[in-house]
């Protein structure tokens, strides 16, 4: 077999399509886990998008409330350690945008920034999106942040925040998790699943049992203990970063009513998943 033969079985190879990765090649998750938003990958973000959409994004509407007190103050001073002040962390969390189940339940009180992650993610991520920053003990919002603002481009306050969220942000943050790559590394494909599979209620384990078939190594992240194995760990993990954080926070999905905490849910696909994202088959 000569060297171009070769060549041509390999491309044959990479583009052909594969069960465990939903019919699609492996070509196409390579966008799909390295570079999501690349204009070859499957999956695709809308840029126009309607302000009737965007007003249904919870995460989006906390984000451009700071902005717009950064707006009309200019500056935000800080505590010693960079946090939001305290007032402004429960002006924040009042507009009643996004609840925490922890802070609404009584298991914790709401004081400070850190006390709720949603809260903490409002001045995070925007920060690492580049719009807002902190120097010497304040914070503003930076030249790309007024422009946005000013102009009410907010299809693309989503984007910058939505990717930023993805890309640059370690969902392991707030968890107790071994891992620090599931659910986050090839979340493009969590999109694919809902998008094929969440026109109907499913449970939160359909969807990490096939991004686990996906991408099985997933598990080397994880040690069975006494109380959970590896797969069980996985689950929880994927179910807690994947459903309910990221695409609650988004409004991506609908769940089924929770009466406790650890209750088991369901999801489906929410009303304005089509109007922000496009999965091509």
């Amino acid at each position: 077999m000569d060297e171009e033969e070769l060549r041509n079985m390999q491309i044959l190879a990479n583009n052909r399509p594969i069960e465990d990765f939903e019919g699609y090649s492996p070509n196409e998750m390579m966008y799909v886990i390295y570079d999501l938003f690349h204009q070859d990958s499957v999956v695709k973000l809308h840029k126009e998008i309607d302000y009737d959409v965007l007003n249904q994004i919870p995460f989006l509407l906390q984000v451009k409330y700071l902005m717009s007190i950064l707006y009309e103050k200019k500056e935000l001073k800080l505590t010693k350690n960079g946090a939001l002040p305290v007032k402004m962390v429960s002006d924040i969390y009042n507009q009643g945008f996004i609840k925490d189940d922890m802070i609404e339940s009584g298991i914790s009180k709401l004081y400070k920034e850190s006390d709720s992650s949603i809260i903490e993610l409002t001045r995070v991520i925007p920060e690492l999106a580049g719009l807002i920053k902190k120097r010497s003990g304040l914070l503003t919002l930076t030249k790309k942040g007024l422009d946005i603002f000013e102009k009410k481009n907010f299809a693309e306050l989503f984007r910058l925040i939505f990717t930023s969220y993805i890309q640059k942000f370690n969902w392991s943050y707030f968890d107790g998790y071994e891992s620090e790559t599931a659910a986050q590394m090839g979340f493009g494909f969590s999109l694919i699943l809902l998008d094929k599979y969440g026109d109907d209620f499913q449970p939160t384990d359909f969807y990490s049992s096939k991004y686990l078939k996906a991408f099985p190594f997933i598990l080397e992240d994880f040690v069975d203990d006494e109380f959970y194995s590896v797969d069980k760990q996985l689950h929880n993990c994927y179910k807690v970063r994947t459903f309910e954080r990221f695409l609650n926070y988004f409004n991506l999905i609908e769940i089924t009513p929770k009466k406790h905490l650890r209750d088991v849910f369901q999801v489906k696909k929410s009303i304005i998943f089509n109007e922000l994202i496009t999965i091509e088959k």
